[in-house]
């Protein structure tokens, strides 16, 4: 958009609209992209570190670990943990109640981005017309002698309008595809991440737990031994 003041006079009372508009969306890219980048997380290695946690039998200090890691990954895991000995059913319903919950987050005020880089063409097109309505307007004004000066003023103005708002339109639907590609990574994420900690916690992690619970009850038979009393 151009900053010059006699521009954004000369190209009429669109050229103010297309500013606000154009402040409007660069003010909600940065809001965006920072959120989004802190919602972005490694998810292979914290997944491992939950993991490994967990191999310990160590599940509350996991959950602490998912709640001071930010991002929905983080979240989506963590709801899986809270159901750990629930079975499948449950730990999958909780799993995708919290991917939902996290998702409108993600693509909160991405809409009024696609909305502004569709409208701004329109926003030039009525500048374009506004414009060359003041140049007929002024032709009829100057009879037959209506000089180019005068006719330049509506000329002006169309052409601005039509400047603006391409100007505009354009890094407008650029960051809106830059945010939507940023969230359906992280939408990937929560998918991979949600359905790795779930095999994880069915299969390896009470697997784990059934083999630690046998070995204990092998050491209790050992020690006590069929029909012995108890070992001083």
């Amino acid at each position: 958009m151009p900053s010059d003041p006699s521009i954004l006079t000369r190209g009429g009372p669109m050229m103010w609209v297309l500013l606000i508009m154009a402040v409007i969306v660069l003010v909600l890219f940065i809001e965006r992209t920072f959120y989004l980048h802190r919602g972005q997380i490694k998810s292979t290695p914290f997944l491992d570190g939950i993991k490994n946690t967990l191999s310990k039998r160590r599940i509350v200090e996991a959950l602490t670990l998912c709640e001071e890691t930010p991002g929905p990954v983080a979240a989506v895991v963590k709801a899986a943990l809270i159901h750990a000995h629930d079975d499948e059913t449950r730990m999958r319903y909780a799993v995708q109640e919290a991917a939902v919950v996290e998702l409108p987050a993600l693509e909160r005020r991405l809409g009024s981005i696609a909305a502004i880089a569709q409208i701004a063409p329109m926003v030039g097109l009525l500048g374009t017309v506004l414009g060359m309505a003041t140049t007929f307007h002024d032709f009829m004004q100057g009879g037959h002698y209506a000089t180019a000066q005068a006719l330049s003023r509506g000329m002006w103005q169309a052409l601005l309008a039509t400047a603006g708002s391409l100007a505009l339109a354009i890094p407008a639907h650029l960051a809106y595809h830059f945010l939507h590609g940023r969230v359906r990574s992280l939408v990937r994420d929560i998918e991979w991440a949600g359905n790795e900690i779930m095999r994880y916690l069915l299969i390896d992690y009470r697997k784990t737990g059934a083999a630690d619970a046998d070995a204990g009850a092998v050491n209790v038979g050992r020690v006590e031994g069929p029909g012995s009393g108890p070992v001083e």
